[in-house]
């Protein structure tokens, strides 16, 4: 073939391939992703008496440190709204936590509004629309109490103690721990990377033997109380994006109280910082959003001044409302 036929026959290929790329598009599967999630934290509230004269609820700067160095957002949810109020929050936030602290499980403000917040959760992602919960310590005892229908808490002291996980075959395959790498999982078995705080927990034979229990979390993790207590550690939704600790990720990296054993080692930090990460991709999938930037802005943590408290907490700083 002389060389000008062969360069009308590249032509003539390269012309058909251009017009089959235009008659037969490729079609490009994108998941929608926000980058600019607001996880709302649901207030505490105070029953310290040396926390009184500052105000009647709470936000730990721990937990909102913790979620922004996620790569997300806070906006503090009080307890005094309406319902209607509440299910105008859920459409504009990506997601939600239930922190620590001291209030009855099912009859507080605390727990009612968290009830509602479940409830919109549940029925969101039921209809595909994707909106993550996490709750710490007293959150994850919540959580357990609004999927069981009852108060399942037993004594499970674990006061001031760091500890390692006793990490379940499930947790290899769940969404929390994946890609952690293999010697951060190993160490989490091993070494005390975990601060716990708590007199309560629920018992493995307890949440074994809730057919709801059973059926709604997978258990990740378990832990000896000081009393022999076997009892649940790390909760993960099986078909819900609703997470639960007994221990407390935000304290390793935020809260340094010489008094308390809050983990600081490498490995400590680096499990404080994937959870945070984690939780915030999980707030990534959500798409509520604001109305409009003026609301948003001034629905944010960053319009609340923190309290110097580590002179009478255990806390560093506290965010009254």
């Amino acid at each position: 073939m002389s060389n000008t036929g062969l360069l009308a026959y590249v032509c003539f290929l390269l012309a058909g391939c251009f017009c089959c790329s235009r008659a037969m598009p490729t079609k490009v599967s994108q998941k929608a992703v926000n980058d600019r999630p607001v996880i709302g934290i649901l207030t505490q509230l105070v029953s310290d008496e040396a926390m009184k004269p500052f105000g009647r609820t709470y936000i730990p700067s721990s937990y909102v440190k913790y979620i922004e160095s996620g790569g997300s957002r806070v906006m503090p949810i009080r307890l005094t709204l309406t319902t209607a109020e509440y299910e105008d929050i859920f459409r504009k936030i990506n997601g939600l936590i239930f922190i620590g602290g001291a209030a009855d499980l099912e009859t507080s403000d605390f727990a009612r509004v968290a009830k509602i917040f479940f409830k919109l959760a549940e029925t969101a992602n039921d209809a595909g629309d994707f909106f993550p919960i996490w709750g710490t310590c007293m959150g994850m005892q919540l959580l357990t109490v609004l999927v069981a229908g009852q108060n399942l808490l037993t004594k499970t002291t674990a006061e001031n103690v760091a500890m390692p996980l006793n990490l379940t075959t499930e947790a290899g395959s769940s969404r929390m721990f994946e890609g952690f790498p293999s010697e951060l999982m190993k160490a989490l078995t091993h070494k005390p990377l975990t601060g716990n705080f708590h007199h309560y927990g629920v018992e493995v034979k307890n949440f074994q033997e809730n057919e709801n229990l059973q059926s709604f979390f997978s258990i990740l993790s378990t832990n000896v109380a000081e009393n022999g207590a076997h009892f649940v550690s790390t909760i993960e939704g099986k078909r819900y994006p609703f997470y639960g600790v007994q221990w407390h990720p935000e304290v390793n990296r935020f809260q340094w109280d010489s008094r308390l054993n809050f983990p600081h080692s490498r490995q400590a930090v680096q499990l404080s910082s994937l959870l945070a990460e984690f939780f915030s991709n999980e707030g990534r999938r959500s798409l509520h959003r604001f109305d409009n930037p003026e609301e948003e802005a001034s629905s944010l943590i960053y319009n609340y001044t923190p309290v110097y408290a580590a002179n009478f907490t255990g806390y560093e700083q506290l965010y009254f409302f």
